[in-house]
């Protein structure tokens, strides 16, 4: 197989899009930028990508909600475009709005029967700008390596992580979760995410939703204290792309 096909899908309020499309490339992926009317006006277009990549931002300004308008735009051409990528080895990937729209189009969910789950609102009530430490805790997911730490940067307003009351979450559904780390800044949990979910994916552990930013640490000279530490053999960003890249098809 060659380089696999990335298509990063952009809209009005996407300002992640460039950063996707050099992380993808650091990562040996062939890359394209898709506006998301190009996909709905001719879904079999999905067919042509192994990977489809749904960056952050504020997608339509976040009017109603955060990745609400965006998610409605899929509908369920695009919903089944998706599907069949998946079954056929393909990935996707959803940072931040991204996780966002994919949560509200029914891409992701938690694995249980009658819980419902969504992204709303930090804790705190402000947008939270700050590196986090993150566990890997999905055996089967193939954008992370199983049991190992990450340290990458947020940017959210609406990230914790909710489900309905009295809900319940199959533990093989949480790819990260918010961890304590020597370099914390602040709580180890930054938006009040139940039981410290950073990061989702679907039974196939193909489709993963994640409010980090691991295109914002592809290089060594992105980490906040890297004057003070020694270089990383990979830095923790690049090495989620590349993980991808070893794992589709």
């Amino acid at each position: 197989m060659g380089k696999p096909r990335v298509a990063i899908l952009r809209s009005a309020g996407i300002n992640c899009d460039e950063e996707a499309v050099f992380a993808w490339g650091l990562a040996g992926a062939d890359v394209s930028l898709v506006h998301l009317d190009d996909f709905v006006a001719t879904p079999n277009r999905v067919d042509e990508y192994d990977i489809l990549t749904f960056p952050g931002g504020f997608s339509f300004g976040d009017d109603i909600s955060a990745g609400a308008i965006f998610a409605s735009c899929i509908g369920q051409a695009l919903s089944d475009r998706i599907r069949r990528l998946v079954d056929r080895g393909g990935l996707v990937l959803g940072i931040c709005n991204g996780f966002q729209i994919l949560v509200k189009a029914g891409l992701l969910d938690v694995g249980t029967p009658d819980t419902a789950c969504s992204l709303t609102i930090n804790t705190s009530g402000q947008f939270t700008c700050r590196w986090v430490t993150l566990e890997s805790k999905s055996s089967n997911c193939a954008f992370l390596e199983p049991n190992r730490h990450y340290f990458l940067p947020i940017a959210h307003a609406e990230g914790r992580f909710v489900v309905s009351d009295g809900g319940e979450i199959s533990p093989n559904r949480v790819a990260l979760s918010y961890a304590d780390g020597i370099q914390r800044i602040g709580p180890a949990n930054p938006n009040g995410s139940v039981h410290d979910i950073a990061a989702i994916t679907d039974v196939t552990g193909r489709i993963i939703g994640m409010m980090p930013h691991p295109e914002r640490y592809v290089r060594y000279t992105q980490h906040p204290f890297w004057t003070s530490i020694p270089e990383p053999t990979e830095p923790d960003g690049l090495a989620i792309f590349r993980t991808a890249v070893k794992n589709v098809g």
